[in-house]
């Protein structure tokens, strides 16, 4: 599940909540909302956290040598 499905589990959760007043029988809508809501949360914390690792920094093929450093004065 990528970001967007993540995304898509907290709206759907938010909308659940907050944004509806239906009654079904054998469920708590508020709380199956709460949960989605939260298990998008953690989605997303566990989504960031794999691709902070997934990033590399690959260093530059050839040493940079700085001109001002390597100059003599009075040359």
């Amino acid at each position: 599940m990528g970001i967007g499905g993540c995304i898509i589990l907290i709206a759907a959760g938010a909308i659940l909540t907050f944004g509806t007043d239906w009654e079904v029988e054998g469920a708590n809508l508020d709380v199956v909302g709460l949960i989605l809501m939260a298990v998008g949360l953690i989605g997303v914390a566990t989504f960031t956290s794999i691709a902070k690792r997934r990033r590399l920094v690959v260093p530059p093929a050839t040493p940079v040598v700085d001109e001002r450093a390597t100059r003599r004065p009075y040359e």
